[in-house]
C-alpha cells in the first residue's frame, strides 16, 4: 500500500508518520510525506523517532508538487490546513483526515513524544482497518 501523509510544513507530524509507517509497517506499506508550504524538519521530531530506533536518514521536508502525477492508495491529512488545501488528490484511491495536534508550538520533548505515540496508535488503527496488521517484525 502506497501512502502519502500531508501537513502544512512537512516538518513534524507528517515526517513522524512517514518514518513510523515505514519502520513498523514497511513490509506492507510504502509511506511518503509532503507539505503545502514545506519548511525544515524539526529536530525534536527526529529525536523522538531515534528514541525508538527509527532511522531518520533521508527525511526532509518536501512540497506536495514533488508527488504530482503519482498514484497513492491512501492520502492522510494530519492538519486542518492540509485538509482545506488538499481535499482531493488526483490518483488517490482513498483519503482520510486524521487531525493530530502540532507539537511545534509547545516545543517540548514531551509534546513531541505524545504526538509520536498518538500517530503510532492511529497508524495501527488505520492499517488494521485496511487489513494490514503485519509489520516488519517489530513491536508497534
Amino acid at each position: 500500500m502506497k501512502v502519502l501523509f500531508l501537513c502544512t510544513e512537512n516538518a513534524c507530524r507528517s515526517q513522524m508518520a512517514e518514518a513510523l509507517a515505514n519502520h513498523f509497517f514497511g513490509l506492507k506499506v510504502q509511506a511518503f510525506s509532503a507539505g503545502i508550504r514545506p519548511g525544515k524538519v524539526h529536530p525534536l521530531a527526529l529525536q523522538v523517532l531515534q528514541e525508538l530506533g527509527i532511522s531518520t536518514e533521508g527525511l526532509r521536508s518536501k512540497h506536495l508538487d514533488e508527488f504530482k502525477g503519482e498514484e497513492f492508495d491512501l492520502a492522510i491529512t494530519l492538519c486542518n490546513s492540509a485538509k482545506k488545501h488538499c481535499p482531493y488528490l488526483p490518483g488517490t484511491r482513498k483519503s482520510l483526515h486524521i487531525p493530530v495536534p502540532d507539537p511545534a508550538p509547545k516545543g517540548t520533548l514531551k509534546a513531541f513524544r505524545e504526538v509520536r505515540d498518538l500517530l503510532l496508535l492511529k497508524l495501527k488503527e488505520i492499517f488494521a482497518s485496511e487489513g494490514l496488521n503485519g509489520h516488519k517484525g517489530r513491536t508497534a
